[in-house]
């Protein structure tokens, strides 16, 4: 795959990237406690990889109360801020970029989380989901996740300035942007779909009001740390969690036209990634490149070839590995390069624990 365009530079905004091989953002669960704070384990994690184009940190709650999952860092302490420029130096000692994902879990939460008990959402539904929680013995357990307290206007205007100050908390952290996680059921997801969002004012109804929400995030932090330093991550095609809603690919075309406007770098599709999922209709990317001229990524599960035969069509500029990066921290060199792949040996190390099965995959060239 020497050939592949997988391996050309690409800029992206400011930044130009040596391949466009992407690490797509993981939940990993290994930061210091109390206070959700990184450490230089998980600076080591991320510094393995730094030969990926850019790498998309971990989702990072932008609040307690945005907080979901045992364990998952955050970007508002000084403690959190400090912890991540660790993160964000030995990246960039290696010669990689790194964005940070804001994120906001809305009802993908627990009472445990929450002072009150409760977690907020832009209507009162469950998603019929559950949450990775750490119990008081200390063990990990997927966890329902209970009907969530609908937000007033004050409260989402609030959670609109916690992303502007989360990214501009990033900046000072090191990072070279931020990607806002609006896919897979959390908050800025729920906003986007009738099945989520029931309300009736300037927040919900309408296509136009159920991407408001979306569009002032993405305003706000742009305005914080400049649009060339922010990207987006959309999920159109999935639908569990209580998500599927015939009017998601419209809504997000829709809100990719105020993006354009915004001038944000990039669209990140997270894609369905199971054997027997519905694939991306062509349509849908044709009409998203024609909509939007920044940069597109994806990442669904992806092949190589897969890989290689997508960007030749032009529809996506840059291609996300997740659980390929996760085994392989030289993951650019063994695809450019034809090698075998680690596999993933111990499912049970993806969320909590120590360096097992997080900084201690082999890796195939010795220079990295």
């Amino acid at each position: 795959m020497t050939d592949s365009n997988l391996f050309s530079p690409l800029q992206l905004g400011a930044l130009t990237l040596s391949n466009r091989v992407v690490m797509a953002p993981m939940t990993r669960s290994r930061t210091s406690q109390p206070g959700d704070i990184p450490n230089l384990l998980m600076a080591d994690y991320y510094a393995q990889r730094a030969s990926a184009g850019l790498i998309i940190t971990e989702a990072t709650q932008i609040s307690p109360q945005g907080k979901g999952y045992s364990f998952t860092p955050g970007i508002y302490s000084f403690e959190q801020i400090q912890g991540w420029r660790a993160v964000t130096q030995a990246v960039h000692a290696r010669g990689g970029k790194i964005f940070l994902q804001l994120w906001h879990v809305g009802r993908m939460s627990h009472p445990s989380f929450h002072a009150d008990g409760q977690p907020v959402a832009p209507s009162a539904i469950a998603p019929d989901a559950q949450v990775w929680v750490v119990g008081e013995d200390g063990i990990g357990r997927m966890q329902d996740c209970p009907v969530p307290r609908a937000l007033t206007l004050p409260e989402i205007k609030n959670i609109i300035e916690d992303y502007q100050q989360a990214a501009i908390n990033a900046v000072e952290a090191g990072f070279d942007g931020v990607e806002i996680h609006g896919a897979n059921g959390y908050l800025i997801d729920q906003f986007l779909r009738r099945t989520s969002n029931q309300r009736t004012d300037e927040y919900g109804g309408s296509l136009a009001k159920r991407i408001r929400f979306a569009t002032d995030v993405v305003d706000a932090v742009s305005e914080a740390i400049g649009a060339d330093k922010v990207g987006i991550r959309l999920a159109p095609f999935i639908t569990q969690r209580g998500m599927n809603d015939p009017q998601a690919t419209d809504a997000i075309l829709l809100a990719a036209r105020h993006f354009e406007q915004t001038g944000i770098a990039y669209i990140h599709l997270a894609e369905a990634d199971w054997s027997d999922a519905p694939e991306v209709s062509v349509s849908f990317r044709k009409a998203l490149r024609a909509t939007f001229s920044g940069s597109i990524i994806v990442a669904g599960n992806y092949t190589p070839e897969k890989s290689q035969a997508l960007m030749q069509t032009g529809l996506v500029d840059l291609i996300a590995f997740g659980r390929k990066f996760l085994a392989n921290p030289d993951l650019p060199y063994r695809l450019q390069h034809q090698l075998p792949l680690n596999e993933i040996t111990d499912p049970t190390t993806l969320f909590g624990g120590n360096e097992t099965g997080y900084t201690d995959y082999p890796f195939y060239n010795p220079n990295l």
